[in-house]
């Protein structure tokens, strides 16, 4: 449990700071990073999380901009978590309950989801460095900066999206380390139907 935690937090400060030496790296521009995520409509991974308590989970991620986004995580947690229509729900695979919801756009993964995403855009960007390798940028709500921050890290030759270190509004931090990015795939509207699974559920 204490190497996880430790694994997280060294994790969290290599994405903050460039490496000894290698500060005055070039940063993948603002522009590129707007325009590579606003080229994304659907996309599909395996992640693997690193919890705040320490503890890892993986699964498969499904992406379809805008605002929609399926988490599904493997046994034994069998956890789902999806986001459509503003609203986030987290389904518990291990309980009969409804699941548990709240609006998408307080959470700061609504900044990459969101139909018109545009890093360039005032007090967004609170951070933007190169240590080299990958670029980090780090952004808010800047009408809501209470929401917390999203942390993302690309490289670069192709540019790419290679994980995510959400920090909530109460200081905890989750990273999302992510595989290859597949992108292009159709998916049904149900994938990410909060009412459809809800619905699912409790015909079962």
């Amino acid at each position: 449990m204490q190497t996880r935690r430790t694994a997280l937090a060294l994790l969290a400060a290599a994405a903050a700071f460039p490496a000894r030496g290698q500060a005055a790296a070039e940063p993948i521009s603002l522009a590129r990073i707007t325009n590579y995520i606003r080229s994304i409509r659907t996309a599909e991974t395996t992640f693997t999380q690193l919890n705040a308590d320490g503890t890892t989970s993986k699964g498969r991620l499904f992406i379809h901009r805008p605002n929609r986004v399926r988490f599904e995580y493997d046994p034994p947690e069998e956890t789902l978590v999806l986001a459509s229509a503003g609203q986030v729900a987290i389904f518990d695979g291990k309980s009969s309950e409804m699941p548990e919801e709240y609006p998408l756009r307080r959470t700061p993964l609504n900044l990459i989801l969101g139909t018109n995403v545009d890093l360039r855009s005032e007090a967004m960007v609170v951070g933007h460095v190169s240590d080299g390798v990958s670029t980090t940028v780090v952004a808010q709500d800047p009408d809501h900066p209470e929401y917390g921050t999203i942390r993302l890290i690309f490289t670069d030759e192709p540019l790419t999206l290679r994980q995510w270190i959400v920090t909530d509004e109460y200081g905890n931090q989750t990273a999302v380390l992510l595989g290859d990015l597949v992108q292009g795939r159709q998916y049904p509207p149900s994938l990410f139907s909060i009412v459809s699974e809800r619905n699912a559920r409790q015909r079962r």
